[in-house]
């Protein structure tokens, strides 16, 4: 059976920035959780950040890969870096699905961490540009498939190919 790692707050813990959760009540999800499947994890809170937390972009929204080489960095609106954490959370993330041999992650898009196809534009005002979040770009460095939580019939059939395979 192939383990999925998932945002923890798609999961409905509390553990987003303001506190919050984004619990996702779709069929598939529900049903990968009462299978046993899913391996919920937040990367920001592994990374040492508590909860709640000043919201963070990456600035310029450069984008997950551009903070893994070290070319950009992760800003609170008050512009405190909080890089490390984010890159602590993203290697934290890596070795969970390593543990559980994951192939395919189902994360939080928009978020500095987990978006997939989207994250912002680092001015705080709501703009999403393309790109990566850090623990996703890490993960798909890695060969794990990241889908947003509105790509979970993709990320189904990415595991059906896997099965098949």
């Amino acid at each position: 059976m192939e383990r999925i790692l998932v945002s923890a707050c798609l999961m409905g813990r509390k553990v987003r920035y303001d506190g919050s959760a984004k619990t996702s009540g779709d069929a598939l999800l529900a049903a990968w959780r009462r299978q046993g499947r899913l391996v919920p994890f937040c990367p920001e809170v592994e990374g040492g950040l508590p909860v709640p937390r000043p919201a963070a972009e990456i600035e310029g929204g450069a984008g997950g890969a551009a903070v893994l080489s070290g070319a950009a960095r992760v800003l609170t609106a008050g512009g405190t870096d909080v890089t490390a954490a984010f890159l602590t959370g993203a290697q934290a993330a890596l070795a969970v699905a390593r543990s559980f041999d994951v192939k395919v992650a189902i994360l939080k898009e928009g978020s500095p961490s987990c978006g997939s196809l989207t994250v912002y534009d680092g001015t705080f005002t709501g703009r999403r540009v393309p790109g990566h979040g850090v623990t996703s770009a890490l993960l798909e460095l890695h060969g794990i498939t990241v889908f947003g939580e509105d790509r979970i019939a993709e990320a189904a059939a990415r595991l059906r190919e896997i099965d098949e395979s």
